[in-house]
């Protein structure tokens, strides 16, 4: 499989894989796969470092972000447009998190916006759904037309859907990679991100998404999993083909969040 100059994200992303780049590109370049699905596409970092042969099926549960990745994919322009009419200063970003846009383009530049002046890049809503994340005081440019066209280009042709991480299991076939990067139900720490995403996807979750595993292989089809280094989490897991430890920069702040490394579990049955 060929490589390209990977894309940079677009936005920043709680738990990205920026950092996992590398170990993906080792394991998937001596395989030949034919179809790409990803579930949990988040920042898609792993998506917009490959370049892909055939379809690609791309979801997440998150709504408000596969809105906005579909409105890149088809109305890059209004989009750009919009987040030009942005401002990055305290005020602009409050009246702008308040705000309810009316059609897509727009909610896509607000989110896009919010993601990127927001504190710490992090995706929170309230009980209302109502995003409620504060202002981060960032210096650097929100609007960075390049990345975002770059960005555009490589979602053309994709699937893209919002759902339950089966949403697109029937298009799986022999020969597709399933790259999968869920959130995680435990850590290595206690702070408000991992309480948030225990109710987001809960341990019985961790157990569908092992089943969803097992019928992804009798596909014939490979699949990668990330998941936090636990006993929960192996034991989840244990039919495995073959388990790494991987090491990684705890990027997730907090006032009782300690930054360091960490370990991260990746399970695959590419080389297994």
């Amino acid at each position: 499989m060929q490589t390209f100059t990977p894309i940079k994200p677009f936005l920043r992303w709680a738990g990205g894989k920026t950092w996992l780049v590398e170990h993906i590109h080792n394991l998937v370049k001596c395989i030949d796969f034919k179809n790409y699905h990803e579930p949990f596409l988040g920042g898609a970092s792993v998506y917009f470092s490959l370049s892909l042969p055939g379809h690609k099926f791309l979801s997440d549960l998150n709504q408000e972000l596969i809105e906005t990745y579909v409105s890149l994919r088809d109305e890059r322009d209004a989009v750009i447009s919009t987040l030009k009419t942005f401002s990055n200063d305290k005020e602009s970003y409050y009246q702008i998190r308040s705000k309810l846009f009316c059609n897509s383009a727009d909610r896509a530049a607000r989110f896009i916006y919010l993601n990127q002046t927001s504190f710490n890049g992090i995706y929170r809503v309230n009980a209302r759904g109502e995003y409620n994340v504060p202002y981060g005081n960032r210096a650097v440019q929100f609007l960075d037309i390049a990345r975002l066209t770059k960005a555009s280009e490589a979602l053309q042709g994709a699937e893209i859907a919002s759902g339950d991480f089966t949403v697109f299991e029937e298009f799986i076939s022999s020969k597709d990679l399933v790259f999968l990067d869920p959130p995680y139900t435990v850590s290595h720490n206690n702070n408000a991100f991992i309480k948030y995403n225990q109710k987001l996807f809960s341990l019985d979750d961790q157990n569908r998404l092992q089943q969803f595993i097992e019928r992804i292989k009798s596909k014939g089809a490979y699949y990668i999993l990330t998941n936090a280094a636990h006993p929960v989490i192996k034991e989840i897991f244990n039919n495995a083909d073959k388990l790494v430890t991987l090491e990684r920069s705890s990027l997730i702040g907090g006032m009782n969040a300690t930054r360091g490394k960490v370990d991260e579990y990746l399970f695959t049955n590419i080389g297994g």
